[in-house]
């Protein structure tokens, strides 16, 4: 950059910089008094506005999952938080021939929902179900999982094509 760019550059800034003072005098906005350089800057620390109207408490500041721990007791979601750990833990606590063929839903007044991709393992779950409510309990405490209800696969979204077989007892695989 040359001398003549850096003159005209700083030179817009000056003219910039009185305009806009000239703005903030027409509006009432006087500007601060320059002080001089040998003058002193009295620099008057303040707390920043969030410390003043925060209480200055023992536990401030705390680690991250005490802190985390107290906003879940606060709100009330401890239950709710138990649960969604132990269900992405689900294949930990059923085993991974089981998590490989049912998946977990919602819980809802302490039944558990539970998705099974056939309907020869919706039946081993049913069987099995007294032995899930036992291992998810220990995780989550007693009497958070009273009932596990198994739902099987869903049959295929509608008939496709126009055309049908009169008589015929639909799709030979195992839905529902």
């Amino acid at each position: 950059m040359s001398d003549d760019d850096v003159q005209r550059r700083l030179r817009s800034a000056r003219e910039a910089l009185a305009d806009a003072m000239a703005d903030a005098k027409e509006r009432g906005d006087a500007p601060a008094p320059l002080r001089q350089k040998n003058q002193r800057a009295s620099i008057r620390r303040e707390e920043p506005p969030a410390a003043r109207n925060r209480a200055a408490s023992a536990a401030d500041p705390q680690p991250l999952g005490e802190a985390i721990r107290k906003l879940l007791a606060d709100r009330g979601w401890q239950q709710q938080a138990a649960v969604s750990s132990a269900l992405g833990r689900w294949e930990q606590i059923v085993g991974p021939e089981v998590a490989a063929h049912a998946t977990p839903g919602e819980l809802t007044d302490g039944e558990l929902v539970v998705i099974a991709d056939s309907t020869a393992w919706a039946t081993q779950l049913r069987l099995l179900a007294a032995t899930l409510v036992r291992k998810l309990n220990a995780e989550l405490g007693d009497n958070t999982v009273r009932r596990v209800k198994v739902r099987g696969p869903t049959g295929p979204p509608g008939q496709p094509g126009g055309l049908r077989v009169r008589g015929g007892r639909g799709p030979r695989d195992t839905y529902g």
